[in-house]
């Protein structure tokens, strides 16, 4: 069961992660869960540390793309802000809507890297679509009241995944 729940990488955010590190493991789609990956829930537009470091991916033609399970109109306008492709409502852990969206965009699955915070949601979906993925922490203290109940069992999963070290540090793979 672990393996279901087991990411590729691990990292304490999403900005820590250098364009080497991409280049490195020829990563040129980046699969970007939106919140409390790059910013809070309650951000209507991006903060400027985003704006900035989807710039660095877009000046090193890493393609990002922002996939949420939330709904279009909060993610439309964000992912507009940065000027970013998206989809909204992916329904997270089920990955027919992503690998349908992967497919559209002609993208091959080996060049995609997906960066999530949840275990429950962006890491299952991102295993079962047979991507890349990266785990983080959340980047502000609350959450969506919907995703209390997934932290409620991400919490004893992160645990056991550091402890059996299964959390493999991105900054190995460089």
């Amino acid at each position: 069961m672990l393996k279901l729940f087991t990411p590729t990488f691990y990292a304490q955010n999403i900005f820590e992660i250098t364009i080497d590190f991409y280049k490195k493991n020829n990563i040129k789609v980046v699969l970007l869960d939106l919140d409390n990956t790059l910013d809070s829930y309650k951000a209507k537009t991006p903060s400027e540390r985003t704006i900035n470091y989807i710039k660095l991916l877009k000046e090193n033609n890493i393609r990002p793309i922002i996939t949420s399970n939330n709904s279009g109109k909060r993610v439309s306008e964000y992912s507009n802000a940065l000027n970013v492709e998206y989809l909204s409502s992916v329904f997270k852990p089920f990955k027919h809507r992503l690998l349908k969206k992967l497919n559209e965009l002609n993208i091959n699955k080996d060049d995609c890297l997906l960066i999530g915070d949840q275990l429950l949601t962006d890491i299952r979906c991102g295993n079962a679509c047979k991507i890349k993925t990266i785990l983080t922490e959340k980047i502000v203290k609350e959450d969506q009241p919907t995703t209390h109940i997934n932290r409620i069992f991400d919490k004893p999963l992160r645990a056991r995944l550091k402890k059996c070290g299964k959390l493999n540090n991105w900054k190995e793979n460089q």
